[in-house]
């Protein structure tokens, strides 16, 4: 349903001399790229490409054009001045007149790279807005001597840190719409007056749109209004290429039905018409055969500070033959994880339909997507087309891969695990139980449970992506310690699930703190679901576990594994019935009492700490690129993938080539 932003394993860089169930093939593929800041690009082989026929790989090119066409629409959704900014920037990056061996012009380039990774001027993480460097009179001065003409109004949002300061805010008791950046709302529309716009007009039918997801609320002449994104409407100058990649896209369909979720796609994008998103959804589920497979539009609401609208982002992918049936066998064992769940039955589906799971290999990655990735993703996220038609999940190997490879030696586990007994069940269970966490977080937890009758989707509100990924977490790490996985063939003993649970507990209370500056709050839903998981464990654990201190250094001691393993399934039990019942109090309890608050001087011993192995705590990726020979005629007679391009000269040619949008939309 809801996709993990990184696996925090990889993401952190932990997977030190993990166990990997296969080796690189390609002995010299250089996975790193570049480093800044707290950053790092990696790069993603694509494994079986040159397996696939001549149709597969011309179908994944004319997708990964419909793919990169979307890129300024993430920019200008993140918000209103980034793609003044961006274009700035980079004018003056392509025209500087002076030496470039300079401290000040370092400084221009680690801020260029920053924002081209977040998307824009705002953390792609935390959400605080980040400043440059350099001052103001320096970039205004350049800009003079290279003959760059910009929007002024650019200057304070850039460089004032009272201006915008946070691209999302979810923090209790202020207006979260006027507090936040993104431009999902226009200039001076309030909370207040965007959720009674949307209660007026919410279907509440059997089979409701989802009203929202694709516009922009705006005010004129003291009236909200809405600004649907379509062909013709707002982005419509980047969704007419991406239509007409579609339509090339669907040229080479595999078979009808996907030829028809292509179709779906593109009348979507034409007319904004939220009953045709609802189709191509359905359409896509039903998509079983086809090994060439995408997600592209507006889909996950994390940014929108009220979760409705949803961003852009496309991911391009073909299916792994060979690991899909570890997935598989997990779907085909949906029904018995949902009924052995330690839930209250009444929340149990019944039924449960359809949960199609299959591992990927990602060819392409854009939008929300790039250069920031989830390594799973389970949709589609209207409810009523889960429960009645199925969802999909996926996990993406080859990045999965790609993390695990760059971060080997980094030296992690051996700073913060306790002892040489743990990090040799991790170095030989980690990236095991990692995937399968991830298979079962995916496959079966975001699939699971249902909401009581007249239980809105939007009942716990800001908290909903936390809860909602805490019920997924637990339900995959409660399961990580069954039997059933053992008996399945998924692990290959009882003592493997530890690995899993050490780093669960660790990153929850400790390791994760690497992502958070010093003083700050939790904000990010994701790292609220890992820190709820864990504070409320440790808060209710009675012996299962504790932190210990050794020469000034503080470490998790795991006591009663099998106890731990019980605390997850109180939470789980209590964490899906605040979901069922949308109970709105017990999730703002939940989350404001476990997820946000930081114990400041811990924080300051684990950055201390990691500081010292000089790891970057974010991980991104740059795209292969792809070349195509044609003959006479225009066919396509070949399709290669190159990696060699570089982290600043892909996002330069992504701007030259695939910038369609106006600076202000």
């Amino acid at each position: 349903m809801r996709k993990q932003l990184a696996i925090i394993l990889a993401a952190v860089g932990i997977l030190c001399g993990c166990q990997q169930k296969k080796t690189c093939e390609k002995q010299a593929f250089q996975y790193n790229v570049d480093k800044f800041y707290d950053l790092e690009i990696l790069r993603y082989d694509v494994p079986e490409f040159e397996s696939l026929t001549l149709q597969q790989k011309s179908l994944l090119y004319c997708l990964s054009e419909a793919a990169l066409w979307g890129r300024d629409i993430l920019f200008d959704q993140n918000g209103r001045y980034n793609l003044r900014i961006r274009r700035a920037l980079e004018a003056l990056y392509l025209n500087y007149p002076y030496e470039k061996d300079t401290e000040e012009f370092a400084a221009f380039e680690r801020y260029l790279k920053r924002v081209w990774f977040s998307n824009g001027i705002h953390h792609h993480y935390s959400e605080d807005k980040f400043l440059p460097e350099f001052d103001q009179a320096w970039f205004v001065a350049a800009c003079e001597a290279a003959g760059i003409e910009y929007d002024a109004a650019i200057l304070p949002v850039m460089f004032d840190p009272a201006v915008m300061p946070k691209r999302m805010t979810a923090q209790d008791g202020i207006d979260l719409v006027a507090n936040s950046a993104g431009n999902y709302y226009g200039e001076g529309v309030t909370q207040k007056e965007a959720e009674a716009w949307y209660a007026a007009h919410k279907d509440n039918s059997s089979e409701p749109l989802w009203i929202g997801l694709n516009s922009q609320l705006v005010k004129r002449n003291g009236k909200i209004e809405e600004r649907t994104y379509k062909v013709g409407g707002l982005y419509g100058e980047a969704l007419e290429q991406v239509v007409y990649w579609l339509k090339e896209a669907q040229k080479y369909a595999e078979n009808d039905q996907q030829r028809e979720v292509i179709g779906k796609m593109i009348a979507f994008n034409e007319t904004g018409d939220l009953q045709l998103f609802n189709e191509y959804c359905i359409a896509w589920v039903k998509d079983l055969d086809s090994r060439v497979d995408f997600v592209n539009g507006f889909t996950e609401t994390y940014s929108d500070p009220l979760g409705i609208t949803g961003t852009w982002e496309s991911m391009v992918n073909f299916k792994d033959l060979a690991a899909t049936k570890r997935t598989q066998l997990i779907s085909d064992n949906a029904q018995w994880f949902e009924d052995h769940s330690t839930t209250d039955p009444k929340y149990k589906k019944e039924e449960v339909k359809g949960v199609t799971a299959k591992v990927i290999t990602a060819a392409i990655l854009a939008g929300d997507c790039y250069p920031a990735t989830p390594i799973g993703i389970n949709l589609p996220n209207a409810n009523w087309i889960r429960k009645e038609y199925g969802s999909k999940s996926v996990t993406i190997d080859n990045l999965m891969h790609a993390y695990n490879e760059a971060a080997k030696g980094n030296g992690f586990n051996e700073e913060f695990m306790i002892d040489d007994e743990i990090r040799d069940i991790y170095e030989k269970y980690g990236a095991m139980c990692g995937d399968l966490h991830t298979d079962l977080h995916e496959c079966v937890g975001h699939g699971s449970g249902k909401l009581m009758p007249g239980v809105s989707k939007d009942a716990l509100k800001e908290h909903a992506s936390t809860i909602e990924e805490a019920r997924a977490d637990l339900f995959g790490l409660y399961y990580l310690a069954d039997p059933k996985l053992v008996e399945l063939g998924l692990l290959p003993n009882m003592e493997a699930y530890k690995a899993g649970y050490y780093q669960q507990m660790m990153n929850g209370l400790m390791t994760q703190l690497v992502r958070i500056e010093p003083g700050k709050d939790i904000e990010e839903a994701h790292m609220r679901n890992r820190q709820l998981i864990a504070n409320w464990c440790y808060a209710h654990a009675n012996g299962e576990m504790e932190i210990i201190e050794r020469d000034g250094k503080h470490y998790l001691q795991i006591n009663d594994y099998e106890g731990v393993r019980r605390l997850y399934g109180e939470l789980l039990a209590e964490i899906q019935r605040i979901t069922s019942e949308g109970d709105y109090p017990a999730a703002k309890e939940m989350v404001e009492t476990y997820a946000v608050k930081v114990n400041q001087d811990l924080h300051k011993e684990i950055l201390a700490r990691y500081e010292k192995l000089h790891l970057a705590p974010y991980k991104g990726f740059v795209n292969p690129v792809y070349q195509v020979e044609r003959n006479t005629d225009g066919e396509i007679t070949n399709v290669t993938l190159d990696f060699t391009e570089g982290y600043i000269e892909q996002h330069l040619r992504y701007s030259k080539d695939y910038s369609p949008l106006p600076s202000v939309n």
